[in-house]
């Protein structure tokens, strides 16, 4: 009786090692499959970002859970700034978390590219991005947005890309990385997860908004038909008549 439990036994880790492996296979398969169909979209420098109408800025906190200042957020931030000063973009749409009164992160946005002198008309609130998936939903659905480009780090701009190509949104993606970010591998493995999952939304159970609303279509000026921007007056010279 006992070399017959035994046997029972190495039978059942035999499969339950081959359902590891198969497991395995497909968790790295998926992933590359995510990054082989979105890397050749993706920029690193702002400079050399496709010029599009639109920024979609993705929100995040403003700060980290240590109290200092989250340097994702400061270099969506800086890198947003940097689009529409280059007039690499003509407007901003930032979407982000408002669950709760007590968390804001498009005013948070807002707030902090005001101060970098980024022009109220050139942004767009979206209270309603609960998730990459919702932000990019609304983007197409409710403001109309067809060509955009997409501002985050570089580990999440795949997924954004490969989701943003499942809702008919033509899209290409400036990364931005931050000066010093300690604890990065442990974002880099979650978004690994994170791909496997946004394979299932999108081919398997049919993923919907939490909420879009009205349709509220952003007026856009093309890039290519921005003025350039005015060259100050030097002030060594007089400008009276």
């Amino acid at each position: 009786m006992q070399p017959l439990r035994w046997k029972w036994l190495k039978t059942l880790l035999m499969i339950l090692g081959a359902g590891v492996v198969i497991v395995g296979l497909f968790f790295v398969a998926a992933n590359l499959w995510v990054l082989t169909r979105t890397q050749g979209r993706i920029e690193h420098r702002v400079a050399q970002c496709t010029k599009q109408p639109v920024g979609i800025v993705f929100g995040t906190s403003h700060w980290t859970r240590a109290g200092g200042r989250n340097p994702y957020f400061e270099a969506r931030m800086r890198g947003a700034a940097d689009l529409i000063s280059q007039r690499q973009v003509s407007h901003l749409l930032l979407s982000g978390d408002n669950r709760t009164q007590f968390y804001n992160e498009p005013i948070t946005m807002w707030r902090d590219l005001r101060g970098r002198d980024v022009a109220e008309a050139d942004m767009t609130l979206d209270y309603a991005g609960f998730s990459t998936f919702d932000t990019l939903a609304r983007a197409r659905e409710v403001f109309g947005v067809e060509r955009a480009m997409l501002v985050t780090q570089p580990w999440h701009l795949p997924r954004a890309l490969y989701i943003a190509d499942a809702l008919g949104l033509d899209a290409t993606g400036c990364a931005v990385s931050p000066d010093h970010a300690s604890e990065s591998w442990r974002l880099e493995a979650r978004e690994w997860i994170a791909r496997v999952s946004m394979l299932g939304d999108i081919y398997l159970w049919g993923r919907q908004p939490y909420f879009l609303g009205p349709r509220e279509p952003l007026r856009i000026v093309p890039p290519d038909q921005l003025l350039p921007p005015a060259v100050p007056a030097d002030r060594g010279e007089s400008t009276s008549d």
